[in-house]
């Protein structure tokens, strides 16, 4: 995915308070604001994430044996 820039305006208190956390958790405060943003839309709902496959039910070794091959051929 390509990322756009683009200006923010912030107040120099916050700027300073979202540095601090960034610095903690070892992130540029662009890093910190873009992790931020991420979790807030993942708690909304409003960001979908690749669903986990299901786990298997019943025997695992019988289940273990029915895996797709998922070798894609490229000589086409």
């Amino acid at each position: 995915m390509a990322k756009k820039a683009f200006a923010l305006r912030i107040d120099e208190q916050m700027l300073a308070q979202l540095q601090s956390w960034a610095d903690a958790e070892f992130r540029s405060v662009n890093g910190q604001i873009e992790y931020l943003l991420h979790q807030a839309l993942l708690q909304s709902g409003r960001l979908k994430t690749a669903k986990l496959p299901a786990e298997p039910t019943g025997n695992t070794e019988a289940s273990a044996d029915t895996t797709a091959d998922t070798t894609v051929d490229t000589k086409r």
